[in-house]
């Protein structure tokens, strides 16, 4: 169940977030959730902005300030874009090198009989990466490559 369904509920008088920009990710979205929280009189008091939408300045200082925080989002988000853009064009990797697995001894560990949970031990993988290398050659054909 969501915070908002408690306020329709009437569970509360009172919204205190330490910050505005951490009720909502848009203004859009913030300006809807002010609205609902006013229709429910409840009342909006942001902590590092020292802020109460008790009045008409505060909400519109709440509004100036998600628009600011929409911003600034929008922002890193591109500049993380284009740090990864320019890393790539520089051949750079992005994310986590690929798993050097050793397939043969995976199987050939399945076909002595070892768990799943042994198997993902012993080579130091997860037991989802052992059940994806194994589902790549069934059981039955284990034998033949052994």
């Amino acid at each position: 169940m969501n915070r908002l369904s408690y306020a329709r509920r009437g569970r509360f008088d009172v919204v205190l977030v330490w910050a505005s920009d951490r009720i909502a990710r848009s203004v859009k979205h913030h300006l809807e959730v002010l609205d609902e929280l006013n229709r429910l009189n409840i009342e909006f008091i942001s902590f590092r902005e020292n802020i109460d939408t008790g009045g008409p300045l505060g909400r519109a200082i709440v509004v100036i300030i998600a628009a600011i925080a929409e911003l600034e989002r929008n922002l890193i988000i591109e500049r993380v874009r284009a740090g990864m853009r320019r890393a790539r064009l520089e051949g750079q990797r992005i994310g986590r090198q690929p798993l050097e697995l050793d397939q043969a001894a995976i199987y050939h560990d399945r076909c002595r009989g070892q768990s799943i949970r042994e198997i993902a031990k012993g080579h130091r993988i997860s037991t989802a990466t052992v059940q994806r290398v194994l589902r790549t050659q069934p059981v039955q054909d284990l034998d033949k490559t052994a």
